[in-house]
């Protein structure tokens, strides 16, 4: 665990069940799936972890001892490259889960984006209880199917899909994921960093920054500030996402990876 993130940690009191109850993600997470009955044993075994931004609660390769539950804020996963560069490879927002499954070390590193509130759970400790609580289980595999879908998406997308596709597509995932948590879908809230959004779809900084423009200038979306896009034209949006972007394409820039069936 990095230095610096210990020394954040409360420990769970007789009011973590009071924090719990009322407790702004639980909606949102797998906790929504535990009864009020059962909720205690969830509180008895949480800690609240609270960081600064671009602090990391897992580096990658520590031994996997913990799962964690995006309360307030949100994070950024990071996996190190061989020549010391690092790829962002995925983003959690209010409600998401991480650290199962995970055997042995933690493959990436997590990192805020800004300000977090996280609970963090002993993983032998929750692992148990989520043998008892089989409603629980279902969900978080409910969650990881979902997880696998996103990620099958996203390989796709840095293959074979255009800039401007992959940058339609990340802010309708965006706006799915938080309607699924039961956030606001539109606008969409963009914590991460245009630089972020980049490094996440294999673009350069100077081409994600034309594709919002070039969305915006065709009055599909309207640009609210550096973390606030308003989708103007969904269903367009959604045929851009799908390959039908022949009227608003914009080209990679030299280094970045060229899609052959957009005829690039």
């Amino acid at each position: 665990m990095v230095a610096g993130v210990l020394r954040l940690l409360v420990p769970a009191t007789r009011s973590a069940l009071e924090d719990c109850h009322t407790c702004e993600a639980r909606c949102r997470s797998l906790c929504g799936s535990v009864s009020d009955e059962h909720l205690t044993e969830f509180a008895d075994i949480a800690e609240t972890v609270r960081l600064r931004p671009h602090q990391r609660i897992v580096t990658e390769g520590d031994p996997a001892d913990h799962t964690f539950n995006i309360v307030s804020g949100a994070a950024k996963l990071v996996k190190a490259l061989p020549d010391g560069r690092q790829q962002i490879v995925g983003f959690l927002l209010c409600g998401d889960f991480f650290g199962l499954p995970v055997q042995g070390a933690y493959p990436y590193g997590v990192e805020a984006i800004g300000e977090a509130r996280l609970c963090r759970f002993e993983r032998t400790r929750f692992e148990a209880l989520l043998r008892r609580l089989p409603a629980v289980e279902t969900a978080l595999r409910e969650r990881l199917i979902g997880d696998l879908a996103s990620a099958q998406e996203h390989m796709l997308s840095l293959g074979q899909k255009s800039a401007l596709e992959r940058l339609t597509g990340f802010l309708l995932q965006l706006s799915g994921r938080a309607g699924g948590l039961g956030l606001s879908s539109n606008p969409v809230q963009l914590p991460m960093t245009r630089a972020d959004i980049a490094d996440y779809l294999g673009l350069t900084l100077e081409t994600v920054s034309r594709s919002f423009g070039r969305l915006r200038d065709q009055g599909l979306i309207a640009v609210r500030g550096r973390h606030e896009i308003a989708l103007e034209a969904i269903d367009r949006l959604k045929e851009l996402a799908q390959g039908d972007d022949e009227t608003v394409r914009v080209r990679p820039t030299e280094g970045e990876p060229r899609c052959r069936s957009a005829g690039y």
